[in-house]
């Protein structure tokens, strides 16, 4: 026994069903037709009709072909197909017919709208057929057959291979045509219909291309440089489109590349389009050489066919490097079919401006791929790109300007995305300095590859308590942000996360500890107290030499620490009999450097013998015969002797023998200068030995 709901759930599916097939009565059919068909050597008794059915119908739908004498209501009908209906012979007489098609279903029915005709006007002869055709020049011939009627006129009709629509049209024609003056090395398309004397035209015939003949090309590459996701970097390569079969003239062989190097020197490569070199890359009708165009001045690039070449088409390279402004206004309007580029003029042109470029690179794509570009006069502001562009995938387009000299310039440069969705995580997200109240936050961006969008910002997020937004641009190898503050000791969760147009991506965590107060308060004195003392001794000692050596003086203060190898001059016997004239104490003087001071002579003689003291001591003989120890000996009985003992235990310097003065050349032993054997000496100590000079 069925329940209630179960009774009522067809009747509701029922409705629901017919709600979702919009049900009602069909559309009459459009473009009813009809015609006699004739062949060869005779023409079809019946009558054969076409007509458009409601398109795609949501519910079966039924046709009918109904006719009947103009003159009379004795109608007939049959049924047909959705699209065409015959009538016999037998079924109707010469002379004019009405006729309609009728479409039904379960809702209704509609009907097309009547044509009336004279059964003898409807002859339609069979579409014409080629027998012949010529290059040069451009000749199609075609036969056509009424049967045992009288031929009439035909149309023609052609287009370019790479036209859609058919924009030439020919009538008037019997059996042959000529095109005149076609486009050299170009592929045509040719299709005729006929009519007999009386009747209808025949269907189009099928299509019949043909080439015409080759000549050499004309106009120049379309040549420029892919230097990837900047248009500033060094890393660029040659790239160029193929000729228009209208520029090209017949089939182009190859292309000739000449690159001039800064040093002066070139080099000309000749690649052919048959067997392309494995240097270089063919990709969507467009060339690329696969080595970067480094250390170059210019480059250019012709195209050749069997009969000739174009003219060179020059690029300069740049000289250098560089960031270049980026203050041009510049609106994108893209999605997966087209990209649409528009920019703001200058109020006036100049006279050095050539043309603009406007190009787009896919991020990701090698050399030559996911590239392409557009040249427009300087007039127009406004270019048009037609492809198929990736979602979530960034395009970096940029618009540049040539000159008449042909140096480029970058005005602007923008990142685009036909569609966008929510960004990746950041690869690396850290802590790069902890303080008491701050800590600094760093972070690398998000890969282009993974931003699936144009980010807006990042946004980082504290305790869930704080949310700050940090701007993305300008986009860095790694960023960073100070959160301040905070509280000492205290432990914190932190998170980042990128944002686009189509919401925010993954969140990436950290955590962290601030440092303690008395750590802060350490850390304060370190950098506020003891760095500045130190800093001001090394200032203060930087100005004392500053002072002393502004002279040339040589300061006993500094002597230890900076004159440590120049010998004292309060050692010299001259200095002590200096000293005695003036009474100044030596502890603090500087002796100013004389030009021309007077100096003791030393004079430093080979030894020839030596001589055996009565206690055993060898003494070597110098001069005349007097002895080391008895010269020694006369020169210690000077009255300064004790004064410079003296002088030596003040200043903790070793005690140096006496060295004779100019003056006192009076003595027999100094015509040779005595050689001490003791290291204590002040001429020994500061002047070389006879073994070191000799």
């Amino acid at each position: 026994m069925a329940t209630p709901a179960a009774r009522w759930l067809p009747s509701v599916l029922l409705v629901a069903l017919s709600g979702c097939c919009a049900a009602g009565p069909p559309a009459p059919p459009s473009h009813l037709q009809c015609y006699r068909q004739c062949h060869e050597t005779h023409c079809l008794g019946g009558i054969q009709c076409i007509w458009d059915p409601e398109p795609d119908p949501k519910i079966p739908t039924n046709y009918s072909l109904h006719w009947e004498p103009a003159s009379s209501e004795d109608g007939h009908a049959t049924s047909g197909t959705s699209q065409s209906g015959f009538i016999g012979r037998k079924d109707f007489s010469h002379g004019e017919l009405r006729v309609w098609v009728q479409a039904r279903n379960q809702y209704g029915s509609a009907k097309s709208e009547e044509i009336v005709f004279n059964t003898e006007d409807i002859i339609k002869p069979l579409p014409p057929k080629f027998s012949s055709s010529y290059q040069e020049p451009l000749e199609i011939h075609w036969n056509t057959t009424c049967a045992q009627l009288a031929i009439g006129t035909c149309e023609v009709r052609h287009r370019t291979e790479e036209d859609r629509d058919w924009p030439g049209h020919e009538s008037g024609l019997h059996g042959v045509y000529t095109f005149l003056d076609p486009q050299p090395g170009t592929v045509y398309e040719f299709q005729v219909r006929c009519a007999c004397m009386t009747g209808l035209t025949s269907d189009w015939s099928t299509i019949l291309r043909i080439k015409s003949a080759e000549s050499a090309p004309v106009g120049e590459v379309d040549v420029w440089r892919d230097c990837g996701m900047s248009t500033t970097s060094q890393d660029c390569f040659l790239t160029w489109k193929n000729l228009s079969n209208s520029q090209a003239r017949g089939l182009i062989l190859g292309y000739e590349v000449r690159i001039v190097y800064n040093n002066g020197t070139s080099s000309l490569m000749n690649m052919s389009t048959a067997e392309p070199s494995s240097h270089l890359v063919y990709d969507d009708m467009k060339w690329c050489l696969d080595s970067p165009l480094k250390d170059l001045l210019s480059a250019s690039v012709s195209a050749y066919n069997a009969l000739g070449a174009t003219v060179p088409s020059y690029l300069a390279m740049p000289r250098r490097a560089g960031k270049e402004p980026n203050d041009q206004p510049m609106y994108l309007q893209m999605n997966q079919d087209n990209l649409t580029v528009s920019w703001d003029g200058p109020a006036q042109l100049s006279d050095k401006l050539k043309e603009y470029v406007v190009q787009y690179k896919e991020a990701g794509c090698p050399p030559g791929q996911g590239f392409d570009w557009i040249k427009v006069n300087k007039s127009q502001t406004t270019a048009f790109f037609k492809g198929q562009f990736k979602k979530s995938t960034q395009y970096q387009v940029s618009l540049l300007a040539v000159s008449s000299s042909h140096q480029v310039h970058q005005l602007a440069s923008v990142a685009g995305y036909s569609s966008q969705t929510t960004p990746s995580a950041v690869p690396l997200f850290e802590v790069s300095s902890i303080g008491a109240t701050d800590v600094t936050l760093s972070w690398e961006p998000v890969p282009i590859s993974k931003q699936n969008g144009l980010i807006l910002y990042y946004q980082i997020g504290l305790n869930t308590q704080e949310v700050y937004n940090v701007s993305a641009s300008p986009q860095q190898k790694k960023m960073s942000f100070n959160v301040e503050h905070l509280r000492p000791g205290q432990s914190y969760v932190v998170w980042i996360k990128a944002v686009t147009a189509a919401g925010p991506g993954e969140n990436v965590t950290t955590d962290f500890k601030t440092n303690s107060s008395q750590d802060a308060d350490l850390l304060s004195i370190v950098l506020k107290v003891v760095l500045p003392v130190i800093f001001l001794i090394f200032f203060l000692l930087a100005v004392v030499l500053w002072f002393c050596r502004r002279g040339n003086k040589v300061c006993p203060l500094m002597s230890r620490c900076l004159y440590e190898k120049v010998p004292d001059p309060g050692n010299s016997h001259i200095f002590r009999q200096l000293k005695h004239q003036i009474n100044e104490p030596l502890d603090w003087i500087c002796i100013p450097h004389e030009p021309q001071p007077k100096i003791s002579v030393l004079e430093v003689v080979e030894k020839k013998s030596q001589a055996s003291d009565s206690d055993g001591l060898t003494k070597p003989v110098v001069g005349d015969g007097c002895s080391q120890m008895n010269c020694q000996n006369d020169q210690k009985e000077d009255a300064v002797t004790d004064e410079c003992d003296r002088t030596d235990r003040r200043y903790g310097r070793e005690e140096y023998s006496k060295m004779v003065d100019s003056d006192e050349e009076k003595d027999g032993c100094w015509s040779s200068l005595e050689e001490e054997n003791i290291s204590s000496g002040y001429e020994k100590h500061f002047m070389p030995t006879a073994q070191e000079i000799l």
